[in-house]
């Protein structure tokens, strides 16, 4: 159990000193000026000229440009060439020095910790003295590249803080003097955390720097800024760039307090986030599933937008951008694995197979029929309406005037059929169409029929009406006229592919442009005069996108301060940071490749296929809001917590992913499940007679609840066997009961085999009175169901043989007749029963020999348990009455039931198959009685809701500074302390491994919108 301390510092106090180390470090770039040991003076002093060399080369350089020895451009090559070969020299001495052997001794101490943190030097250019100065790069390439790297830099650098330029672009002698210092050792900075020694970033990514981009990152930044001044340089009389770069100047100098502060993201995340933006705000795409994916998708979409532009005819670049982007908006990866599997079962030729892919290919086709209908038919109407349709600016009689119309008159429709598929509107007011007591399954569903019927005209709206209107209207516009223009060719290749790829967020987007339009008509402002249709839609969707994140983020921190000042313990002031902006998965791993499996994991595994089918209909229905990629659900049932994130959104489908969080009831785990239950029961489960319009009473959760699910799953029960098991008549009826129910084994058993001969009944009764375990074995021998003639004779003497060739056994009288006759005054204990029902024997002459015969220790074992069932059965329903009726108990049990233990692999298998009912018997030692467990899989309701996206990436990127920067491995840390408001604690477990623990991730999952 995890023990919850109300006021948890954010680093304990070994963690603070190791973190007034490591900053310093980070901010400086690399230099290790504070050690927690005591080090000779030269090593601060080796340090501090590595970080000034660049300065020293750098500034003879700039001291000849400013004697007129030489020019601006040689005196930038000079200082980079000159760094080059100090690079050289820099990375060739690491390399000799690890190659060199040297012994040193360790100084013999009793801190753990600090023996990790120090070295003994012996002289200021010893090997063990480089090597902690100078580390080395891991691959050769890396070296080469980095060192040429470092002397580009030098010299760019050189050129970017000339005096000369600097009082050019501000002409003051006081600002040139301070940004040629300050920039300087932002230089010094990112030289010597390429060349020399990496800090350790505050903004991490990947959890290990396998190829060395870390060192990259600062550099990178330096280009950026000096690839602006050299496009002012030689691209002059542009007001704009100027300003830009003039502002540049002055942020060149801030940089190193933006790397220390984590708020510049690291190279990997940075393209990786660059590519989302670019492809969603200004190609109209999605972001991926995958990082391929996203890397694929946006080379096309890229390549999409560049060709419109050199397409001479109006008409062609219409049809051309109408067709690519409903094209690109389809899930076509998925249609193309199908098509290809479908292809592969059919030539393999066999009866089954080709049945399975004619199946396949026959709802493939069908779906492919009806996107070629849908194309077609917007290719007809986009290129007939272009061209035939007259072209003039919005006015309130146009004909694209009259199609905003419709469109608005569409998006509040579509918005208020939508609406109502929840359970509150906009989070805050109960809906009252939508039902109140949320409990069983039937009752729901018959009272959610007519909300699915709303669904299925809002998806019909939705799928085929709005896009042919947003079509219409996009092609209508006067812009199109010409083509000429890269903006153009941009925003309506952006416009035409919003239409498929997202229709809700392109309708709201074309509305609010139309509206604005129409209201600034006839006058001459900027918006009007020097923007066309598809830039004016582009920009409405970055706003739109970063309202919806503002509005995220000011709740998220509203409810932060709001849990700070409420809770007088955690009254202390709050530090919030700018995190660095990170791609919509937020982890660098592929999805659906890392969790924590452990024996609950299956459970997930079960249920993910129907609870994919539930999310199917609701996503479908609207049920679940507005479906932009980055969005986290929750979902919660008896003891599981479902974690469900978008990860990509298109025509007729969404790709998502599904976590299955840990089972285990620690106190943090349960404080935020209790407060989980506790939202959802506020909206789920009132009464009839209640008031319609009530509030939400948890609006500052950053968990909003939305609507329930029929999902097939598993209910766990579990209940107290005290006053069966160890009743001494239910204990006596046992053995009874357990020579009955193997004798049926056997016989269903023997059944199954190829008969080659029939043996007398006699002689098979014999036998089977002598493979009872002696432990359970009678005097009283029952009569013999039917079908024993069909009993293997060649199976009884493979199981017989050896306990009558044993001569020494034979000679054991009494041990013999222990075999054959136990006591009828003993009764098996209740400790008994558990053992054996757990595979564990008491000892006995003949259980090697039982253990042995695999096959029938297995029967003996499943009789066993199927008695045990059949003692708790006939307690809790009733004796049986006749043998036929524990005939049927037993066919139950065999076909319906998987009787064993949880830990079993067959436990498993059958929790996969779909197996009706589990059972397993067990002790709960806090308690001290022993326990049933019973899982039973039918359809159950699920309860969603939709998390704060931006609650979760905020409490990630903290977990990621904490555990990847900070290093805190306490288990108290802070990030795994219970906050129900904030659910911190969930949050944390569902962040992909190694920094969360998720017991099931599932891959990408496509689900069908229609």
């Amino acid at each position: 159990m995890r023990r919850m301390s109300p006021d948890v510092p954010l680093l304990n106090d070994y963690k603070q000193d190791f973190f007034l180390k490591r900053f310093p470090q980070t901010v400086l770039g690399g230099p290790r000026l504070k050690l927690g040991y005591c080090a000779p003076p030269y090593i601060y002093v080796n340090q501090i000229i590595l970080f000034l060399m660049p300065w020293v080369l750098g500034g003879t350089g700039t001291l000849l440009y400013q004697l007129g020895v030489l020019e601006d451009y040689y005196a930038a090559a000079l200082s980079g060439g000159l760094m080059l070969l100090t690079a050289f020299v820099i990375q060739f001495t690491s390399l000799y020095a690890r190659n060199k052997s040297v012994t040193v001794e360790r100084i013999l101490t009793t801190d753990i910790l600090a023996e990790e943190d120090e070295h003994e030097f012996t002289s200021c250019a010893g090997a063990e003295t480089i090597r902690f100065l100078i580390p080395g790069k891991k691959y050769i390439a890396n070296t080469v590249f980095h060192c040429v790297l470092a002397g580009l830099l030098c010299g760019l650098g050189t050129w970017y803080l000339l005096p000369y330029r600097i009082t050019l672009l501000y002409g003051s002698m006081g600002g040139t003097v301070l940004l040629f210092v300050f920039g300087w050792m932002t230089l010094c900075i990112g030289e010597y955390s390429l060349i020399v020694n990496t800090a350790t970033e505050t903004a991490t990514f990947q959890t290990q720097d396998t190829y060395e981009i870390t060192p990259l990152m600062r550099p990178l930044y330096i280009f950026f800024f000096v690839s602006v001044d050299l496009t002012h340089r030689f691209i002059v009389n542009i007001p704009a760039l100027e300003q830009m770069n003039q502002i540049l100047h002055i942020l060149f100098i801030f940089l190193p307090f933006l790397w220390a502060l984590g708020t510049l993201p690291p190279p990997d995340a940075f393209f990786l986030w660059a590519m989302e933006q670019v492809l969603e705000f200004g190609l109209g795409g999605s972001p991926m599933s995958t990082h391929l994916r996203l890397l694929i998708m946006f080379i096309i979409s890229a390549g999409t937008a560049v060709t419109s532009y050199f397409i001479p005819s109006t008409v062609g670049v219409v049809l051309f951008m109408t067709g690519l982007g409903f094209l690109l908006s389809l899930n076509l990866s998925e249609m193309v694995f199908v098509f290809k599997h479908s292809m592969t079962g059919h030539r393999i030729g066999t009866k089954s197979n080709a049945l399975l892919s004619g199946s396949e290919k026959q709802f493939t086709w069908k779906e492919c029929l009806f996107y070629f209908i849908i194309l077609v038919l917007a290719l007809l109407e986009a290129s007939l309406l272009h061209h035939f349709a007259g072209f003039s600016q919005i006015s309130r009689n146009s004909p694209q005037a009259i199609v905003g119309y419709i469109l608005m008159i569409l998006l509040v429709i579509l918005w208020i059929l939508r609406e109502i598929q929840s359970v509150y509107i906009f989070g805050i007011i109960r809906n009252p169409f939508y039902p109140k007591d949320v409990q069983i399954v039937t009752a729901f569903l018959e009272k959610q029929t007519s909300l699915m019927k709303i669904g299925v005209v809002r998806r019909i709206l939705l799928t085929l009406v709005s896009p042919f209107a947003l079509i219409a209207f996009l092609s209508l516009d006067s812009s199109l006229q010409g083509l000429h223009s890269m903006s153009i060719s941009i925003g309506f290749t952006r416009a035409f592919r919003m239409v498929w790829q997202n229709t809700e967020s392109a309708l709201l987007e074309t509305v609010t442009v139309s509206v604005v339009h129409l209201l600034i008509f006839g006058t001459d402002s900027w918006w009007a005069r020097s923007l066309d249709t598809g830039i004016r839609l582009l920009l409405v969707g970055i706003m739109r996108d970063r309202l919806i994140q503002f509005v995220s983020k000011l709740r998220f921190a509203v409810t932060v301060l709001l849990t700070s000042w409420m809770e007088k313990k955690r009254r202390k002031s709050t530090t919030t940071l700018l995190g660095f902006p990170r791609p919509i998965q937020s982890w660098p791993g592929v999805v659906g490749t890392a969790a924590c499996v452990c024996t609950d994991t299956v459970y997930y595994y079960q249920m993910v296929p129907s609870l994919a089918a539930a999310l199917q209909s609701a996503m479908a229905a609207g049920s679940l809001g507005l479906l932009l990629p980055g969005s986290h659900f929750l979902g919660r049932f008896q003891d599981r917590l479902i974690w469900i994130i978008i990860l990509e959104r298109g025509y007729t489908y969404c790709c998502i992913n599904i976590k299955g969080l840990e089972l285990q009831e620690t106190s943090c785990h349960t404080a935020e499940a209790r407060r989980v239950d506790e939202v959802f029961e506020s909206a789920f489960q009132q009464e009839e007679y209640a008031r319609g319009y009530s509030l939400n009473e948890h609006f500052g959760n950053i968990l909003t609840p939305y609507t329930v699910l029929p999902v097939k799953l598993y209910s766990d029960a579990r209940s107290v066997l005290s006053g069966i098991i160890d009743s001494h008549e239910n204990l006596k009826e046992f053995k009874d009961d357990f020579v009955k129910v193997l004798v049926w084994l056997l016989v269903q058993y023997c059944s199954k085999k190829p008969s080659k001969e029939n043996v007398h009944k006699t002689e098979n009764k014999e036998r089977a009175s002598l493979i009872i375990p002696p432990a359970m074995n009678t005097s009283s021998q029952p009569q013999s169901p039917e079908g024993t003639d069909s009993l293997n004779s060649e199976t009884f003497d493979d199981w017989s043989d050896n306990i009558f060739d044993d001569e020494e056994t034979i000679k054991k009288g009494k041990e013999k007749d222990q075999l054959k006759v136990f006591p009828d005054n003993v009764t098996p204990s209740p400790g008994h029963i558990l053992r054996v029902y757990n595979s564990v024997l008491p000892w006995s002459i003949a259980l090697d020999w039982l253990t042995e015969k695999t096959e029938l220790f297995q029967l003996a074992l499943k009789a066993f348990r199927y008695t045990v069932k059949l003692m708790i059965d006939k307690a809790s329903l009733g004796p049986i009455e006749d043998f036929t009726e524990l005939i049927n108990y037993l066919h139950e049990y065999e076909t319906d039931w998987y009787i064993g233990l949880v830990s079993d692999e067959k436990w498993k298998e059958a929790v996969l198959q779909d197996k009706p009912y589990l059972f397993s018997l067990g002790y709960d030692l806090n308690m001290g009685v022993y326990t049933g467990r019973v899982l039973t899989l039918q359809e159950l309701l699920v309860h969603i809701g939709k998390l704060n996206a931006e609650a979760v990436r905020g409490q990630w990127a903290n977990l990621s500074w904490e555990l990847l920067y900070a290093t805190n491995d306490d288990e108290e840390r802070y990030s795994i302390q219970a906050q129900p408001l904030l659910l911190r604690n969930l949050t944390v477990q569902a962040a992909d491994p190694p920094l969360g623990y998720p017991i099931y991730s599932s891959k990408p999952l496509h689900i069908h919108l229609y």
